[in-house]
């Protein structure tokens, strides 16, 4: 691990309206760029630079995952070759990025030839830093071998944290140590230090966490979360922008709660199952050589300061629109839930959008879920991921009731 950069220079923190609008699951990289705070992002290969708003920026960086070098199975027996083309569309950016963050999965079985491999191709990349945390492929036997290569600096199994021209970043190691049965894990001594390392910041600072596996639920029975995610996201929610990037899951999801942003992003290497949508969370393996491309793509996602809606644009490697499903959708207008009872499988995100003049907080019975108030076109989204029946209200509203049903 290189020695992390380091300024001084001041920012506001990110409105806490900002909210990702939608899933999507295609992307290999993601362009995100800081302006007076605020993070905005867009995809590899977009033509619109990141202040395309007319707003400047102040740094842009690049976020990268699950290369997985020495894959060679169905659908992608070259895994190198994706992986350079995402180095090339970095290189092919109007400006550098200031740096790159790769979270996780480098390698496929944590082979040292395999992490040549990832050395030798981001060798080439623009950029000045290139930031690392592992994935649970990088540190089949051990940490040593990672540590040695991408950790020198860091504390424990690799977490750290640097700042960055006002902005905090925090890497953070959930794949040591896991338990049987367990997702990913943080464990106490982690958290400790995350706990003392945001201890003594201003809630404006604009936090940015990147791990490998989501900090979030996304899919318990597939392991896709974190067993102590949400005590890390305790010490955050004082700040008043929290972004989390996390990759493993090789598709892009996005949850919002608050003011804290939850992103996973998808692999150079190979496309896998939505939630629930499949046996197990495998590769995808009959995908056409034609269409694999398609399934590798890149996706813009703006943060815009107010109550302008976040924009998620999705591009392909192949050039062509992406086929992805839409989120479930509740729409609040005239103080009543439409529809009022939504059906959805297990792993499916449903999203609510206030179309009315006044507030509404849309609140789970049993308190599994909450929103912030919600103003006029803001919208809030909850991941369902086990069967049953769930009831929820405006706690500003009361009469105002909904049920979810998953099944």
């Amino acid at each position: 691990m290189k020695k992390p950069i380091s300024h001084d220079h001041s920012h506001d923190g990110i409105d806490r309206r900002g909210f990702l609008e939608c899933m999507a699951w295609v992307g290999t990289g993601i362009i995100y760029s800081f302006s007076g705070g605020i993070l905005r992002s867009q995809t590899i290969g977009e033509t619109a630079p990141p202040n395309a708003a007319g707003q400047s920026t102040d740094f842009t960086f690049v976020q990268i995952s699950d290369s997985h070098i020495g894959f060679n199975r169905p659908p992608n027996k070259d895994v190198t070759a994706t992986f350079k083309e995402a180095v090339d569309k970095i290189n092919a950016m109007p400006q550098p990025p200031d740096f790159i963050i790769h979270t996780g999965d480098l390698s496929h079985l944590s082979k040292p030839s395999e992490f040549d491999t990832v050395d030798q191709v981001l060798k080439s990349a623009k950029t000045s830093q290139i930031f690392y945390v592992p994935g649970e492929h990088d540190v089949l036997t051990d940490t040593k071998d990672f540590l040695e290569r991408y950790g020198k600096n860091a504390k424990g199994d690799g977490w750290y944290s640097f700042d960055h021209k006002g902005v905090h970043f925090i890497g953070l190691v959930n794949v040591v140590n896991l338990k049987a049965g367990g997702l990913g894990l943080l464990g106490p001594e982690q958290l400790e230090w995350l706990k003392n390392d945001v201890a003594n910041l201003s809630t404006s600072t604009p936090i940015v966490v990147f791990a490998h596996i989501p900090l979030w639920a996304v899919y318990p029975d597939w392991g896709w979360g974190t067993d102590d995610g949400m005590q890390a996201i305790s010490y955050l929610r004082r700040f008043g922008s929290v972004s989390v990037l996390n990759g493993h899951i090789h598709q892009i999801m996005q949850k919002v709660e608050g003011n804290i942003t939850f992103h996973t992003a998808l692999a150079t290497a190979f496309p896998q199952p939505r939630p629930g949508k499949a046996s197990g969370p495998g590769p995808i393996k009959d995908v056409p050589p034609d269409k694999l491309r398609s399934m590798l793509g890149y996706a813009t996602v703006n943060y815009v300061q107010g109550k302008h809606p976040l924009a998620v644009i999705d591009s392909t490697l192949a050039g062509t629109p992406p086929d992805k499903e839409s989120d479930p959708e509740v729409k609040i207008d005239n103080f009543t839930f439409t529809p009022k009872t939504l059906t959805i499988h297990p792993g499916e995100t449903v999203t609510w959008i206030n179309r009315d003049d006044v507030p509404h907080k849309v609140v789970s019975v049993d308190k599994k879920f909450a929103s912030q108030a919600l103003d006029t076109d803001q919208k809030f989204s909850h991941t369902f991921t086990d069967a049953g029946t769930y009831k929820y209200y405006c706690s500003i509203h009361p009469r105002m009731t909904g049920t979810i049903v998953v099944k």
